[in-house]
């Protein structure tokens, strides 16, 4: 029997992107002739919607506002063998996509990230340039080493990644999301190299770099409470203990000389203190087998899903 051939998906979030999106399915469908391009609208304000489908992509819409929602639907509705999730703007390069599908299917990856190479100074403002690094490294600390660039919009899954991603982000912080869970279930990942480049003329950025920036620094902490509780509960234990200390040393010196506690005020909250420090360290233990649980889980989910092979 003859292979069936792979099902590729082109995802393609739009917001107001009129001036782009067409650029866009053009651009990918002369790249991967056999793909299906799906454009979800969120809520555009402009002919988004109209100009995809006269470009000839499936137009699908999702109410709820926000990256993170569109891709969660995107990721529940769509069925395919590889996805390839980019944005609506025209800034990534369609070209670079059966690259970027070849290095995932050759080194059996599970996802491959488009680093972005910027083509101009406007392609790639320094705030967020700046702010992408900042978070690049605490993820870097905080998960590990694996992305360069943990903010690209530019990425080519497997089946198997996407359908076991039980995604939580409503809006930008989606990347980060995607990054977290390669990391926690250490999955196969890799980089490739891709020009980016400013976007056409009448397309706008949607991106605040201070508050999304803040929102995107949230998730992570967030995410890091949730994926390693014992870590971060320990290490609020520990501040917690250390003023605990630090407020009993003037109090128990004054006990050992004169036999009296004149500062009860002081004594009683260096012991709730301590007492604080011990319930966060033992929370951290009780959730660290929760979310040790839910990895398992995530993983099973991951393991039900075929692995991917080139036909």
């Amino acid at each position: 029997m003859t292979p069936a051939p792979l099902r590729i998906a082109v995802l393609v979030p739009c917001y107001n992107e009129e001036a782009a999106v067409a650029s866009v399915v053009t651009d990918f469908r002369t790249a991967l002739p056999s793909a299906e391009i799906y454009v979800y609208d969120n809520n555009s304000r402009d002919r988004t919607a109209t100009v995809a489908r006269e470009a000839g992509a499936i137009v699908r819409g999702e109410r709820r506002q926000g990256k993170g929602h569109v891709v969660r639907r995107m990721f529940a509705d769509v069925d395919a063998d590889v996805y390839v999730l980019v944005d609506g703007d025209a800034t990534y390069d369609a070209p670079s996509a059966p690259r970027m599908i070849d290095k995932l299917l050759d080194e059996h990856l599970d996802m491959v990230v488009g680093l972005r190479i910027d083509q101009s100074q406007a392609a790639y403002r320094l705030g967020h340039r700046t702010g992408n690094r900042m978070l690049t490294g605490f993820l870097a600390w905080t998960f590990g080493r694996d992305f360069q660039d943990i903010l690209s919009g530019y990425r080519v899954f497997s089946r198997r990644f996407v359908k076991s991603l039980p995604v939580l982000s409503d809006g930008f912080e989606i990347e980060t999301e995607l990054a977290v869970h390669a990391l926690e279930l250490s999955l196969p990942v890799a980089e490739v190299e891709t020009p980016y480049y400013a976007r056409p003329e009448g397309s706008f950025s949607k991106l605040n770099t201070w508050r999304d920036g803040f929102r995107i620094l949230g998730t992570m902490l967030r995410l890091y409470r949730a994926e390693k509780p014992l870590r971060f509960f320990s290490a609020i234990g520990i501040l917690l203990a250390v003023m605990s200390i630090l407020l009993s040393i003037p109090v128990a010196i004054t006990f050992i000389e004169t036999g009296l506690v004149p500062r009860l005020p002081t004594a009683v909250l260096s012991m709730g203190l301590m007492i604080m420090a011990l319930l966060s360290v033992s929370s951290g233990l009780v959730l660290d087998t929760v979310t040790r649980g839910r990895r398992e889980m995530k993983i099973l989910a991951y393991l039900s899903q075929p692995a991917l092979k080139r036909n």
